[in-house]
């Protein structure tokens, strides 16, 4: 997918390989909220991403426990440094025969990785921290800060690095904070909209797809 810029939208960037890191929020709120040895890391299909604005839809008899969650994205550029930053909605699946093992699988249905609206420029916005939370049709489920980060960018960037070779283009959506508010435990309906937002950067709207009338 081409990744306009805010500023400058005319000048995009094609979406590359996605990777997220798991637990990567501090929980207050947990009773076991340490922080693990090494980021955990796990990824998503290229064909899972979506555009702003864009409805998504899944067959239910595969995943039946969807959730949203807003998470901070670094889009990387040409020397595999920080070109960006963007909004991702890391759409997964809860099911436990997805969620248990199968986390690729889970998180990587087709759309379910939206991405947008668009780039800031690196220079452009300080991420350490940012506010950032979903909205369900008009519901807080999450709202937290991203100084609530367990790891920075600047070591996620170095451990992935020492791993894999990043690329240009390449996302690494870098956690999401605790689900909050009355619609904390609910999943997906159909019709819901789903709006992620991270101070600085703006909104990121989606929409799931009705059930169809038969």
């Amino acid at each position: 997918m081409r990744l306009p810029f805010r500023d400058a939208p005319d000048r995009w960037i094609e979406t590359g390989a996605i990777y997220a890191i798991g637990r990567n929020y501090r929980d207050p709120t947990a009773a076991d909220d340490a922080r693990p040895d090494r980021p955990l890391v796990y990824g998503k299909a290229a064909t899972s991403v979506t555009a702003d604005r864009m409805v998504i839809g899944w067959d239910r008899r595969l995943a039946a426990n969807v959730d949203a969650e807003c998470e901070l994205a670094v889009v990387l550029g040409p020397d595999a440094g920080i070109l960006g930053y963007t909004i991702v909605n890391d759409v997964t699946a809860q099911d436990p025969w997805l969620d248990g093992d199968q986390w690729l699988l889970g998180k990587s249905m087709p759309g379910f990785c939206p991405v947008g609206p668009a780039i800031v420029a690196a220079g452009a916005l300080d991420p350490s921290d940012l506010g950032l939370g979903l909205r369900l049709n008009g519901v807080a489920v999450q709202d937290g800060r991203t100084s609530q980060m367990r790891f920075t960018i600047a070591e996620i960037l170095a451990y992935l690095g020492a791993h894999v070779a990043l690329r240009a283009g390449d996302l690494i959506a870098t956690g999401t904070p605790a689900r909050i508010g009355p619609l904390a435990a609910r999943h997906l309906r159909p019709g819901d909209t789903m709006t992620c937002w991270i101070e600085g950067i703006g909104e990121l709207t989606n929409t799931v797809k009705e059930e169809e009338v038969r």
